[in-house]
C-alpha cells in the first residue's frame, strides 16, 4: 500500500496482535509434545492423539468460526474467542492429566478456529478490494516474524520442561483482546457485515450455499493436495532427515532449513507478489504448488547439505506463491454477506495437514529411509495432483465471467 496511515486503526492492532500472538504460540505449543513425553512421562501414542487433536477439531469448527461472525457481527465473536483462548493458555499451565491435555488441546483448536476466521474477514471488510492482497501479505509476514522468534525464545525460557510459558502466552492473548477493545471503542468502525435478521441465513442454509458452491468445493479438495505437499516440511521431512544414513547430523540440518525458510519467506515475499499480481489468486498458487512439487522431487535425491539448502530454497518460493494467494483467492469467490463463512470454510484445507503425514508415515514405513526417490516422488505425485483441479476451477470461474458479460450485453 502506497500511504499506509490509510491503514485503519483496527488493522494495525490485528496485525501486531498476529505477531505477539504467534511468538507466543510457537514458544509454547511446538515443545508440548517433547514435554508431554519426557516430562510427564505420556507415551507416543498418547501424546500423538493429544497434538492431532488441535487440528481435527480445528478443522470441524472452522466453517462455523466464519459463519457466526457473518450473523452476529466480527466484534462479538472476537471477544469472546480471544478470552477463551486467553483461559487455554491458562489450562495449559495447570492441567495435570493426560484427559487434561487432550480437552484443553481441543479448545485451543476450537478457539483459532473461531477467531482466525474472523480476524481475516474483518481485515477484508476494512480494506479497499485493491487494497487486501497486500494487506493479507501483512498478515503472513506478521505470523512468519513471530515463528522465526517464537521458537528461539521458547528454547530459553525452558518450553520442553516447564508449562511458564503457556502464562505468558495467555498474557499476550489477555493483552490482544484488551487492546482489540479499546482500538473497537475508539476508532471508527461500522459493523455493517452483520446479516440483516430478516435475511439472516442458518447454518444450515450456509451450508448448502457452500456445499453447491463448485467452485469452492473443487478449490478446497485442490487445495487440500496442494497442501498435503507443503505439509512434508513438518512431518516426513525431520523424520526422513533424523534417521537417513546418507545425511550426517540430520537433526541439525532441519534446524537450519527451518531457519532458511523462515528467512527465504521474509525476503522473498514481498518481490514474488509481485509476480503473483501478474496472475490470479489460483495460478499463483498453481505455479506455487508446481515449483513446491519440483523441491519435492528435488529432495529425492539430494544427499549434501548444499543440495538440502537449495532444494529448501526452492520450496519455500513455492510456499510464498501459494499462501500469499488464498486469502485473496477466498475473498474473491465469497458471496455477499457471507465473507466470515467462506475463510472458515478454509479450514477444510486443513485437512491435507492430517492427509499429508499420514501418506508420508507411511511412505516411510513402507520404504525406509534408505529410498528417498520413492518416498518423496510419491508424495510429489500426490499434491500436483491439485493443478489439474485448481485449473479446472479457473476455467469455471472464467467462463462464469464470460457468460456474465454476454448476458449484460445482451440485457443492453
Amino acid at each position: 500500500m502506497k500511504n499506509m496511515k490509510q491503514i485503519h486503526p483496527l488493522i494495525w492492532n490485528v496485525l501486531i496482535g498476529t505477531l505477539f500472538g504467534r511468538m507466543a504460540t510457537s514458544m509454547s505449543i511446538p515443545f508440548l509434545a517433547i514435554y508431554l513425553t519426557n516430562v510427564k512421562g505420556v507415551s507416543p501414542s498418547q501424546t500423538g492423539l493429544i497434538i492431532a487433536i488441535s487440528s481435527l477439531v480445528g478443522i470441524g469448527t472452522s466453517f462455523f468460526g466464519g459463519y457466526l461472525s457473518d450473523r452476529f457481527g466480527r466484534k462479538i465473536i472476537l471477544y469472546i474467542s480471544i478470552f477463551m483462548w486467553t483461559a487455554v493458555f491458562i489450562g495449559f499451565g495447570t492441567v495435570q492429566t493426560v484427559a487434561g491435555f487432550f480437552v484443553v488441546n481441543a479448545m485451543n483448536g476450537f478457539c483459532k478456529s473461531i477467531f482466525e476466521p474472523t480476524s481475516r474477514a474483518l481485515l477484508a471488510d476494512l480494506t479497499k478490494k485493491e487494497n487486501r492482497l497486500s494487506i493479507f501479505n501483512l498478515r503472513y509476514t506478521a505470523i512468519n516474524i513471530g515463528v522465526i522468534f517464537g521458537p528461539i525464545l521458547g528454547y530459553y525460557l525452558g518450553s520442553s520442561k516447564t508449562t511458564f510459558p503457556f502464562f505468558i502466552a495467555a498474557a499476550v492473548y489477555a493483552i490482544y483482546g484488551i487492546s482489540l477493545i479499546l482500538t473497537f471503542k475508539n476508532s471508527t468502525y461500522v459493523s455493517n457485515n452483520v446479516q440483516d435478521p430478516k435475511k439472516r441465513v442458518t447454518v444450515k442454509e450456509a451450508f448448502l450455499i457452500t456445499k453447491n458452491d463448485r467452485i469452492l468445493l473443487w478449490s478446497i479438495i485442490g487445495l487440500i493436495l496442494v497442501v498435503a505437499g507443503y505439509a512434508q516440511f513438518s512431518s516426513t521431512l525431520p523424520q526422513f532427515l533424523s534417521n537417513t544414513s546418507k545425511i550426517e547430523d540430520g537433526a541439525k540440518l532441519f534446524s537450519i532449513l527451518m531457519a532458511l525458510n523462515a528467512i527465504v519467506v521474509i525476503t522473498l515475499q514481498y518481490p514474488l507478489l509481485k509476480i503473483g499480481k501478474k496472475y490470479s489468486p489460483l495460478i499463483s498458487i498453481v505455479i506455487g504448488n508446481i515449483v513446491t512439487v519440483v523441491s519435492l522431487l528435488g529432495m529425492g535425491i539430494s544427499d549434501t547439505a548444499p543440495m538440502w539448502m537449495i532444494m529448501m530454497v526452492i520450496f519455500t518460493i513455492g510456499e510464498v506463491l501459494m499462501f500469499t494467494m488464498t486469502d485473496m483467492f477466498m475473498d474473491t469467490i465469497a458471496k455477499p454477506g457471507m465473507r466470515g463463512t467462506y475463510f472458515g470454510a478454509m479450514g477444510f484445507m486443513q485437512f491435507g495437514n492430517v492427509l499429508g503425514p499420514a501418506i508420508g508415515g507411511l511412505l516411510l514405513d513402507s520404504f525406509g529411509y534408505e529410498k528417498p526417490m520413492l518416498v518423496f516422488g510419491l508424495l510429489a505425485l500426490l499434491s500436483v495432483c491439485g493443478a489439474p483441479i485448481l485449473l479446472y476451477v479457473q476455467w469455471r470461474m472464467n467462463k462464469t465471467v464470460t457468460l456474465d458479460h454476454t448476458n449484460a450485453a445482451v440485457s443492453k
